[in-house]
């Protein structure tokens, strides 16, 4: 099949780098089907739009405003443009294809018009990655209020983007029912379980952890934590904080944080007041740098902030996943994902700001190797049985036969 994927991502033209969609569209590929890849090239790429083909893979680099970690003018007026921009790109450089899927996923929540035309000039159907739930995400967050036009016109894109779709790939069980609740407009069998997913690299090189600790002044007798991804409003990032904060003192534990976002200015600016010795503040991180960091940790963590009312399911979870890495997670009630570690011994979960309980957990997961490295052991185990590529895909197909 010919199949179209639009995307905000920056995936470059051989797919070759690993995360959930290359992995995907990898496997995709892999089984023979041409992959036609829409994203974009950012103003400050300062690249024109153009067509890459490498093997059965096509990749469309569309120009585009910055939209990512830019200020919020320039990305609320380049989300708008860009299905204009992708639009117009599409019937320049693939006007001549036909294709046979039509696979996207959010944000954003404005293909809308695209989707629509693609759909109709190939009589083909869709299926929409639900990896992100706005605008009530925004409004979780204070980022957007309902007596704000801007909501509600989100809105509206969002239940048009529902209703075009013809199946919706959900992160887990409690994203499908909040879609569900929240949508009853949505027949509810088109809504069903798509995770995130990642292709397992069994080919990965012993690191030597005495060596990645030196390098890192990281003392070699202690437990390590650390948190990799995006530090911005989601994250709670004053959780986060506070719990190095109250961690400080300790000479058995030590943090690194590797990420960047809108909240990392915070953090940066509290561990260089507080010069805490046990915590480390990478923004900066080679890939496969940070792939030996998670292999030779002890916990990962994951951070969400407690006023959301989505059930947000971070991918970050699939690489500590992949490395044995046990998961202590702070989030809002309404996520499944601690839920789902603990019923499978792989992690523990507490409520965002219970910093007691954080610290408890914390306390009870290091205080038995043999069973920090059982709960890692289960973690990898409950990865390769659901959330492989080959569970995404066929739960994809199986609509497309």
């Amino acid at each position: 099949m010919n199949i179209l994927f639009l995307t905000l991502s920056q995936i470059v033209s051989d797919i070759s780098n690993s995360g959930i969609y290359p992995d995907l569209l990898r496997r995709f590929a892999n089984e023979g089907h041409n992959i036609y890849i829409v994203c974009p090239f950012e103003r400050k790429l300062r690249k024109e739009t153009s067509l890459i083909r490498m093997d059965n893979v096509h990749t469309l680099g569309v120009k585009t405003l910055n939209i990512t970690k830019s200020n919020k003018i320039e990305k609320g007026i380049g989300i708008i443009l860009i299905e204009y921009q992708y639009q117009k790109a599409i019937k320049k450089h693939l006007n001549e294809v036909h294709f046979d899927m039509l696979l996207y996923s959010t944000p954003p929540i404005t293909f809308n018009k695209v989707i629509r035309l693609i759909k109709k000039k190939h009589n083909i159907k869709s299926y929409l990655l639900l990896k992100d739930i706005f605008p009530q995400n925004a409004l979780d967050l204070g980022v957007l209020s309902k007596f704000n036009p801007l909501y509600w016109f989100f809105k509206e894109k969002e239940r048009k983007l529902y209703v075009l779709s013809d199946f919706i790939g959900c992160m887990s069980a409690a994203n499908v029912e909040y879609v569900k609740k929240q949508n009853p407009f949505i027949p509810k069998d088109k809504i069903e379980i798509c995770p995130n997913s990642i292709e397992l690299n069994f080919k990965k090189e012993v690191p030597d952890k005495s060596a990645i600790f030196s390098k890192y002044n990281i003392p070699q007798d202690v437990t390590l934590l650390i948190y990799g991804g995006n530090l911005g409003k989601p994250q709670g990032i004053d959780f986060l904080i506070k719990v190095l904060k109250s961690n400080s003192d300790r000479l058995d534990l030590f943090f690194i944080i590797a990420g960047n976002g809108t909240e990392y200015p915070k953090l940066d600016n509290w561990i260089k007041k507080e010069n805490p010795k046990n915590v480390l503040l990478l923004s900066v991180l080679p890939k496969n740098e940070f792939d030996k960091l998670l292999q030779v940790s002890n916990i990962g963590l994951i951070f969400l902030d407690k006023r959301f009312t989505i059930p947000n399911y971070p991918s970050r979870l699939l690489s500590y996943m992949e490395n044995r890495i046990p998961v202590l997670m702070a989030t809002d009630v309404n996520t499944d994902i601690g839920k789902i570690a603990e019923e499978n011994a792989y992690g523990l979960w507490v409520e965002s700001g219970d910093l007691k309980s954080f610290n408890l957990k914390l306390n009870y997961m290091i205080s038995d190797k043999k069973r920090l490295n059982s709960m890692g052991e289960n973690a990898y185990h409950y990865l390769c049985d659901n959330f492989t590529v080959d569970k995404s895909y066929n739960t994809i197909m199986s609509h497309f036969k």
